[in-house]
């Protein structure tokens, strides 16, 4: 065996392994969110509780709405990403005991959703959305 052939093989395994890694990662994080918690439901029972709740309270526009702002998630993760900003969404709307959800909802919800990281996209896109974040900075600021 040449050294050359060696070292792509080795390199090959480096790739494969890294690879491997990291889809099990994002595998095992799956895993854990469909355990169970004290209460017997796991995060995706809940999101996917308050999304039913919720659903007949979405109208087209806000649907539009949050689409708009997932955008900047990559495509891969946007499914992801949209169900569980959906569910936070559902979750405030129904702890406010609203009949409707609405562009304030939304943006709470996607705000308290998201990890910090992330406000900076949606800081961007309401400033393109010409959408005033003034009453939201508490939000942000958590």
């Amino acid at each position: 065996m040449s050294g050359g052939f060696a070292l792509f093989i080795v390199g090959w395994i480096v790739i494969m392994v890294t690879l491997m890694g990291i889809g099990g990662f994002f595998m095992f994080r799956k895993f854990l969110k469909r355990m169970p918690k004290e209460d017997g439901k796991s995060t995706i029972d809940w999101e996917e509780h308050y999304i039913e709740r919720t659903l007949h309270m979405w109208k087209p526009e806000q649907k539009a709405l949050l689409e708009e702002l997932v955008s900047p998630v990559p495509e891969l993760f946007r499914d992801i990403a949209k169900q569980k900003i959906a569910g936070r969404i559902g979750q405030v709307a129904i702890e406010k005991k609203c009949s409707k959800i609405t562009q304030d909802v939304i943006i709470e919800g996607y705000i308290l959703a998201t990890p910090k990281r992330d406000h900076k996209f949606l800081i961007k896109k309401l400033n393109e959305k010409e959408i005033d974040i003034t009453p939201y900075q508490p939000l942000f600021d958590r």
